[in-house]
């Protein structure tokens, strides 16, 4: 029988997969290598592993003791699942960037998560640099596993990921492209792979707003260059020990923009669920294609899984609202109920008072109302100046029922109806019309979807 005596046994030899859509124009072969198979879903496992490992043959990590770690999410479930196994309790610390998704997933593991402000100078004792630190100090047995500074970190990545990508490639790679955040992955692949062939290239993907960049080509660490940034995972406001700058022939800064656009784009046009640092890194090679040559046979590191970035990268409006993709304008019937296509037409029943409707108008904010019957037919409308001609004209009014004041039912638009269509059926006469979506439920469309689809 073949398998593993625990989940650490299925870490490492992740697949190369080759990149084709998201690449046209680029000359050379592209392969990623997709470390979301790894239990974590994510290549910090394998450094996990590694520190965890490391501190227990040196005596820093000792039986039942508590690891405490500085963590965007991915390192502390790597070593949230191998505390799992080895029975260490986990205390991670991370920043109000990061998607909710991480936080929850290191909870699901059991692991106590404590989150910190981002807008903070590393040194200020709120970061999450110093809060972690702080704890490991505080807390009887606790070992801080520092993958900034701890070179467990890149001495994993030269013991499993170099020899991996030289054997998959028989040796054929000519560049190795990474996003680098605590540094650890291209310093200990790189390092491994240029043992092997000195001319690899090595190339760090970094974003704006991170100090990475200009100190590899000036040696300035300039704190002007440090501001807030949404692309999670990589860039760095401090120096980590685990980066070799020597080894890196380049780095290339990518927007948030162009790293969340196509984190999106890899799994539409590749099938890829990649995580944010995937997209950023796809996006530096697309810049930097005019270095490579027809020839050239490039690898490229896709850290960790979609799954991390439901909220944000492939959440619409997240997006949408930070302006990194535009709102189509409307086109159908079908197009004007996008934004409330999930909630529930809102009736009254006809033989209601119309002080029921009014009182449900009134709490849903609604300026109008069908009205069913009690097979939930629809027989007629409400909508509010009908109600307060009636309420000025009539002060019993509010005691009749709904079908003795009612009028005629809004009118029914095909789905697929164009949105002129359904902006001639909306006067001063008739507030809304009705449509049914693709799996026949009805919804409602008013004077304001139309005003709010012009808007766009």
């Amino acid at each position: 029988m073949n398998f593993h005596q625990n989940i650490l046994g299925t870490i490492g030899n992740t697949p190369l997969v080759k990149l084709n859509k998201i690449v046209e124009g680029v000359p050379a072969l592209v392969l990623a290598k997709i470390e979301t198979t790894n239990p974590g879903n994510s290549i910090k496992d394998r450094m996990a592993l590694k520190i965890i490992e490391d501190a227990e043959k040196s005596g820093l990590l000792k039986p039942g003791g508590t690891i405490v770690e500085g963590t965007s999410g991915n390192t502390g479930m790597g070593l949230a699942i191998a505390g799992v196994i080895k029975g260490y309790k986990c205390i991670f610390v991370t920043t109000d960037k990061q998607s909710k998704e991480k936080v929850d997933l290191l909870k699901a593991v059991g692991s106590e998560v404590i989150v910190c402000p981002t807008n903070v100078e590393a040194k200020d004792p709120r970061s999450y640099y110093s809060v972690s630190k702080r704890l490991s100090e505080e807390i009887p047995g606790a070992f801080y596993a520092n993958q900034y500074n701890n070179l467990s970190n890149r001495n994993a990545h030269y013991e499993t990921t170099g020899p991996e990508i030289w054997e998959q490639t028989e040796g054929k790679i000519t560049h190795l492209v990474v996003g680098v955040g605590t540094g650890g992955t291209i310093s200990g692949t790189g390092k491994y792979l240029k043992e092997k062939n000195p001319n690899i290239k090595l190339w760090g993907i970094d974003t704006y707003g991170s100090v990475l960049k200009k100190y590899h080509e000036t040696g300035i660490f300039d704190e002007a260059e440090i501001h807030p940034y949404i692309t999670e995972g990589i860039g760095e406001d401090i120096l980590p020990e685990n980066i070799n700058f020597p080894i890196i022939d380049h780095f290339e800064k990518v927007t948030d923009k162009d790293g969340l656009v196509y984190q999106r784009r890899l799994a539409r046009e590749e099938g890829i669920l990649a995580g944010n640092s995937a997209g950023s890194a796809v996006a530096g090679i697309i810049q930097m294609k005019d270095m490579l040559k027809p020839e050239d046979v490039v690898v490229v590191i896709f850290h960790d899984h979609a799954t991390r970035y439901i909220g944000k990268a492939f959440n619409d409006e997240w997006m949408k609202e930070r302006g990194f993709i535009q709102s189509e304008k409307p086109s159908t019937a079908l197009d004007l109920i996008s934004s409330h296509s999930h909630l529930k037409l809102l009736t009254v029943q006809e033989d209601a008072l119309l002080e029921e409707a009014l009182a449900l108008m009134s709490k849903y904010n609604v300026s109008q109302i069908p009205v069913v019957g009690s097979e939930n037919e629809f027989k007629g409308s409400l909508n509010d100046n009908k109600i307060l001609a009636l309420l000025l004209n009539d002060n019993n009014a509010k005691s009749k029922k709904v079908k003795d004041v009612m009028q005629a039912p809004f009118p029914f638009v095909n789905f697929s109806d164009s949105v002129e269509k359904v902006t001639s059926l909306i006067n001063k006469d008739n507030n809304a019309v009705l449509v049914k979506d693709l799996s026949g439920i009805v919804h409602i469309i008013t004077k304001y979807d139309i005003i709010n689809s012009i808007s766009l």
